[in-house]
């Protein structure tokens, strides 16, 4: 009994032990980004305007104060001020989450002290104010070029040589004889081939001749296009898939599968048609109660970037959500440069690389806003989406998660199924975010035929 006492404790002391050097290193380590990060802002700005000649926006910046005045905003900017019109746009302010440019750092702290000390000696005077970063007011202008840090492959810019406006759609099945529909909505950073190269061969022939399977890159991803004026909202994302796939398909009602990021889009389109959905499976889905009184977007940026040097995961997380510069020096140095990685890794594995490919195929503007106005800007609208599937939608709906996942953890499946109570929620034992479906494509093949048949029959 003392031998087992002494072991528990041991471990406790272990695990305490354990959090507090991580604690520590963490705040080492991230201090230092921090400052990186600063630096780079700098650095970028200066070859952005040797290479392009025009300085480009980012979030660095202390918030700036805006006055709505009739179709304008006046933006105030160290005592100078400028008139913007928005006569000619779609978008609203609140698709844009505030984790663009709120994330609270040493350096940003200590700037903002600096900033508000300074202006303690000047008198001034606002009225009915509200604060927004001057980048997305340079994004509605139109004035974001593309970068020179971006890939100029013909993969990745494909979209340019088209004249649709219209996302890429991998659609196999029959043209016209097709009896069901299936809208296939990928994870972040990735495109349409982690379900072509995957799930599309392993379906049976039965499957291959009366479903239409089509599997969308999202905007920014992929083949899709990559506009430089967009700021990957929500409403942008949403609207361009039913135009790329439901209207030019001309699809009625549709069984829809989702992964990770895909997950918020599927519930987004499956609220906006609610008599369409035919089923809903869903993987990984990213959803985090947020509690009462906390600042949604801020609690869901802090559950999935903790800034913490472990796990790996959460610390790539956290570079990926929290630092603007350095996940662009990323994409500079990985995404722009994929062809010469994907030869490595070919040459190496004697593989096809389609991971790769999938995970290097996007802009940094795309992956960057993507990520906080999906993941973070839809923190408080997922309960009331989740209540909608619940009350007005009929259709099955079935989640799956990897037991072993270090990116999206098991709970929030099963957060999901206490707003859906009807959910089937399947852990996958020793499967992670990516292996859920990758290496085991024959058996999610089967599970989606038998979820598309017993719908059939309802």
């Amino acid at each position: 009994m003392d031998v087992k006492l002494n072991t528990i404790r041991l471990v406790l002391v272990l695990s305490l032990a354990g959090e507090i050097l991580n604690n520590a290193v963490s705040f080492a380590v991230f201090c230092v980004l921090d400052f990186v990060d600063f630096i780079l802002c700098f650095v970028y700005k200066i070859i952005d305007f040797w290479i392009e000649s025009q300085w480009k926006p980012c979030y660095c910046s202390s918030a700036k104060q805006h006055i709505i005045e009739g179709d304008n905003i006046l933006v105030s900017e160290e005592c100078e001020s400028k008139i913007v019109c928005l006569t000619s746009t779609n978008l609203q302010l609140e698709d844009i989450s505030d984790t663009l440019y709120s994330r609270p750092s040493i350096v940003a702290q200590l700037s903002k002290f600096i900033i508000n000390d300074l202006n303690k000696t000047k008198k001034t005077t606002v009225t009915s104010t509200f604060t927004i970063d001057s980048t997305i007011v340079e994004v509605l202008r139109g004035n974001v070029v593309p970068r020179w840090s971006d890939c100029d492959c013909k993969i990745c810019n494909s979209w340019t040589s088209s004249s649709k406006d219209t996302l890429f759609v991998k659609a196999e099945g029959p043209k016209d004889k097709a009896r069901e529909d299936v809208l296939f909505i990928h994870g972040f950073i990735s495109s349409s081939v982690f379900w072509t190269e995957t799930l599309f061969p392993n379906f049976s022939t039965t499957v291959k001749s009366t479903y239409r399977l089509l599997a969308v890159d999202i905007l920014g991803f992929g083949r899709s296009p990559k506009p430089t004026d967009s700021l990957y909202t929500l409403r942008e994302h949403v609207e361009m898939i039913e135009k790329s796939v439901l209207e030019a398909y001309q699809v009625k009602s549709f069984h829809i599968v989702a992964h990770s990021l895909g997950c918020i889009l599927a519930l987004a389109i499956a609220v906006k048609q609610p008599g369409s959905i035919k089923s809903l499976t869903l993987l990984a889905p990213p959803y985090f109660p947020v509690p009462k009184g906390e600042p949604a977007t801020q609690y869901i940026m802090r559950r999935i970037a903790p800034r913490r040097v472990w796990p790996v995961m959460a610390f790539g997380a956290s570079i990926a959500c929290w630092y603007e510069h350095i996940s662009r020096t990323f994409c500079l140095v990985i995404c722009k440069n994929h062809r010469f990685w994907e030869f490595i890794t070919k040459f190496i594995t004697r593989n096809r690389t389609y991971l790769l490919e999938s995970f290097c195929c996007h802009t940094h503007n795309a992956a960057w806003h993507t990520l906080h106005n999906i993941i973070c800007g839809t923190a408080g609208k997922l309960d009331s989406y989740l209540d909608t599937v619940c009350n007005r939608l009929k259709c099955e709906v079935t989640i799956f998660h990897g037991g072993d996942d270090e990116v999206i953890p098991v709970e929030c499946s099963y957060n999901v199924q206490r707003r859906i109570p009807r959910a089937q929620v399947k852990v996958i034992e020793n499967k992670d975010h990516i292996s859920i479906v990758v290496g085991r494509q024959k058996a999610f093949a089967k599970e989606l035929e038998k979820i598309w048949k017993r719908s059939k029959c309802d």
